[in-house]
């Protein structure tokens, strides 16, 4: 097991600990630092295959996409092209997913970002970190235009007392 997933699974082993925060689910902030749409996109990943017909190509391998302060990394990222090619519609990651904005961080087996809808679907065994605060779920819904996450399915959290002084 690597240092990543010691962390990962130290941190939602105390998350489960604490007992549930909510049944159905929770609202937080992600990314509340706003990536730039506009600002270039750089992708590196070890292969590259596209089909010209379906309009897709596959990153593989340490596939890591970058834009301003935003980062995704995955073992897989499928990018689907809108039917005339001209724009991508969605990215479609796979295997041990990581999305970074600023100082936010979540990690989850799979997330599909609706690139015109500004919006990131994380799901499987998600955690989320937002400096101290550690939250595990099942699903997380990001709107990247307001900053807004979701949790839900099984929401867990420690909840960490202030420093009294």
């Amino acid at each position: 097991m690597n240092l990543g997933n010691c962390r990962r699974a130290g941190a939602l082993i105390a998350a489960l600990i604490a007992g549930p925060l909510l049944a159905q689910g929770t609202e937080t902030a992600f990314g509340a630092d706003g990536a730039d749409p506009d600002a270039p996109v750089e992708v590196t990943a070890d292969n590259l295959s596209v089909d010209q017909e379906t309009g897709i190509a596959v990153f593989t391998g340490a596939v890591t996409i970058s834009q301003d302060t935003m980062r995704l990394s995955a073992s897989e990222v499928r990018v689907v092209y809108t039917s005339g090619g001209d724009r991508i519609e969605r990215l479609e990651a796979t295997g041990g997913v990581t999305l970074v904005s600023g100082d936010d961080a979540a990690e989850a087996e799979r997330a599909d970002y609706e690139v015109e809808a500004g919006r990131i679907r994380m799901s499987g065994e998600v955690l989320l970190t937002r400096g101290q605060t550690i939250v595990a779920a099942e699903r997380m819904n990001v709107d990247l235009d307001t900053g807004r996450a979701e949790l839900s399915g099984r929401v867990r959290t420690v909840l960490q007392p202030g420093d009294a002084e």
